[in-house]
Parts: C-alpha cells; structure tokens; sequence
C-alpha cells in the first residue's frame, strides 16, 4: 500500500510533458549592470536600496532582489583583487621612490580601505546578478 502512493506521488512526467525552455539571461550585459548598480534584469531600476542592501524589488520590472544569496563571496573577490593590485603596486612604489616606513604605513592602509569601499557594492552586484543569470537561489 505505501509502495503505491509513495510510487505515484514520485512518478516521472509523461513524455509529451517537456518542461518550457526559460529564456536565456546574458550573463555579461547582467554583470555589465549591477556592476552600476542598474537592475539587471531591465536596466533601468536600481539594485541598491542602501549601501550594501538590494532592493526588494526592481521599481521599474518587479523583479525580486531579496532573494539572493551572496553571503560572504563577495567580501572574499574584493580582498583577492585587492591583494592583486596593492602587493605589486606596493613592489613598484618601493623600488621607485624611497617613501619613509611611516608614511608608507598610513599610506598603503588608507589605500587599501578606500579601494574596498569603492569596490564592495558593484562586486555584490555582480555576484548577485549572476545568480540571477544562472537561476540559482530561488531566481528561477
């Protein structure tokens, strides 16, 4: 008795039954838009609310933010490109220029602080928008 009803409520669907092909979601214009904090589904709403909040939902196409699930990701692409621009750029300055320690110390910090805070939004945008392009997290 158990066997039939778990055998059809778990039944394949029929062949004729072909689930719609979703239409496709570019992945490169999608990032090339949250990456200016623009919707990426139209274009033209915006994706932020507040600094590093998302909307709810897109004003202009409705489409759902709160859906995403960028967590921590996007904090762990800023601190790879950041070492990937201050440690040879830090070379750079050092074998140039003959920079007191103590002003280097304020320097390279400062640096640092402010090409995180100028990258961090536009990062979770983009990590946000390819969920969206590749339908995961409930973007489907």
């Amino acid at each position: 008795m158990l066997r039939s009803i778990a055998a059809a409520t778990t039944s394949a669907p029929m062949p004729d039954q072909t689930p719609e092909a979703a239409p496709d979601r570019p992945l490169a214009a999608a990032i090339g838009l949250a990456l200016r904090g623009r919707c990426p589904a139209c274009g033209e709403g915006r994706m932020f609310a507040r600094f590093l909040k998302p909307t709810s939902a897109c004003a202009h196409c409705g489409q759902r933010w709160d859906r995403h699930q960028a967590d921590d990701f996007p904090s762990y692409i800023v601190i790879l490109l950041l070492g990937h621009i201050l440690v040879p750029l830090m070379i750079e300055v050092n074998r140039a220029l003959d920079i007191p320690l103590g002003w280097q110390a304020a320097i390279w910090p400062g640096l640092a602080l402010l090409l995180a805070v100028a990258m961090i939004q536009p990062v979770k945008g983009a990590v946000i928008a390819f969920q969206w392009s590749r339908r995961m997290h409930g973007f489907g």
